[in-house]
């Protein structure tokens, strides 16, 4: 803390400078550059020059603008409207680059503002105290884009195609027999309360019962906003630590479940021949009255290149439980699509904050030590939270800032070269 004075004669107390910028309360307490100010607190510029936002990243603004603008004509075109799917393309695609233009227009604004308010501070010379609130306003602008300037940063960052997607969750039990079917119907218990908090629909579309309770395997169908986007961070082997209620002699058991989540896609985009389809149906069974107990509502649906198999019983009828069990037979070959494209452009796995691959343990439930431990981020969260649904909110953000800041480091390391 000490007493600065200018050329000017201005004087204020401050705790420390940055960048030619002093944070100012009058006495009480600052962090540098002004955050967490636990009294009043304004930015005071000392006449250093900021640095100016890159070249290429303003270029990049400026295609972006461009783009949004055309498409925004596009969607006045007849032609466009009069075809539903292509309308639905370019109403998609204006959606994604909306928060980009709006933020970039914002921060064009506030740039011309702050030149302008310097070019009146250069004029004022004889003026003290335009001098004074100019210089104030000058600091309150710099903050002001400083800040715009991070989240386009962020906002320009490559986007995975599918993130705007619904998906479908896939639970499994994995190693730990009874106890393992009963974590992985914890898990849905979860999965079902977050998405709750997020206004998802989830429904189960298929699923095979643990003896003793919880699944063997569940398969959720999530839709809403940006489902792909959170969830596909929840992929991988999720370990838990406890005593289970089968165990009788009170030790604590190490059993796991895995989660795919798989991106949904249009029948266009998988294509399945039908001479690979091997259709048999049978009757549901259980509850449901005399139609699931005496007809063939149920669907078998095998896929012969793969071998995968799909046994969907969900709905009461034939054609509804064949339209779902395609449905998830599209996703598992395009996730099957999905990593093989991977592997080849990537040529090893991606870095622990990612999508997460089936064989990776990316998280421990420690139920003793009532302790989460994501091993992606090297971090601990409360059990309760997560179980209640909240906590998963918590670590996908956490999750999401790592990547993010991550690619700004590969991108920041490419500009230097």
């Amino acid at each position: 803390r000490r007493q600065d004075s200018d050329k000017m004669g201005f004087v204020s107390w401050s705790w420390g400078s940055v960048d030619g910028w002093r944070s100012v309360c009058g006495g009480y307490r600052c962090q540098i550059r002004g955050r967490g100010c636990t009294g009043r607190f304004r930015r005071v510029w000392k006449g250093v020059p900021r640095a100016e936002m890159a070249d290429y990243i303003v270029r990049k603004l400026e295609e972006t603008e461009g783009s949004f603008e055309n498409l925004t004509r596009q969607l006045a075109d007849p032609e466009v409207c009069a075809e539903p799917k292509e309308m639905l393309r370019v109403t998609r695609a204006r959606a994604s680059l909306e928060q980009v233009v709006t933020v970039y227009q914002t921060w064009r604004v506030a740039d011309r503002q702050l030149r302008e308010t310097k070019e009146l501070f250069q004029e004022s010379a004889g003026d003290e105290e335009i001098r004074k609130m100019a210089r104030e306003e000058i600091g309150e602008l710099e903050a002001s884009m400083e800040a715009l300037e991070e989240q386009l940063k962020v906002l320009l960052l490559p986007k995975d195609p599918n993130d705007e997607r619904n998906c479908m969750l896939e639970i499994r039990a994995g190693t730990g027999g009874d106890e393992a079917s009963i974590w992985a119907g914890d898990l849905v218990k979860v999965y079902e309360k977050f998405a709750a908090s997020q206004g998802w629909r989830m429904q189960l579309v298929s699923c095979s019962d643990g003896e003793l309770g919880g699944y063997k395997e569940a398969v959720l169908e999530v839709q809403g906003e940006a489902v792909y986007s959170k969830l596909k961070y929840e992929a991988g082997v999720h370990r838990v630590q406890r005593v289970p209620a089968t165990e009788a002699q009170g030790r604590v058991h190490t059993s796991t479940a895995t989660v795919a989540i798989m991106p949904e896609v249009d029948e266009v985009e998988v294509k399945i021949e039908p001479g690979d389809i091997e259709l048999t149906t049978a009757r549901s069974g259980g509850a449901g009255g005399q139609n699931v107990n005496k007809v063939e509502t149920a669907v078998d649906l095998f896929h012969k290149p793969t071998g995968i198999r799909v046994f969907c019983t969900q709905e009461r009828s034939q054609l509804k439980n064949r339209e779902r069990a395609m449905q998830i037979l599209r996703s598992k070959l395009y996730e099957m699509q999905l990593a093989e494209q991977q592997s080849e452009v990537e040529g090893m796995r991606r870095s622990q904050v990612g999508t997460g691959a089936r064989a990776e343990k990316i998280r421990t439930y420690n139920y003793k030590d009532s302790r989460v431990t994501d091993h992606r981020l090297g971090r601990n969260f409360p059990l309760e939270t997560f179980l209640g649904g909240n906590g998963v909110k918590e670590i996908i953000e956490s999750c999401i800032f790592v990547d993010q800041q991550e690619k700004l480091q590969e991108i920041a390391a490419m500009q230097d070269r």
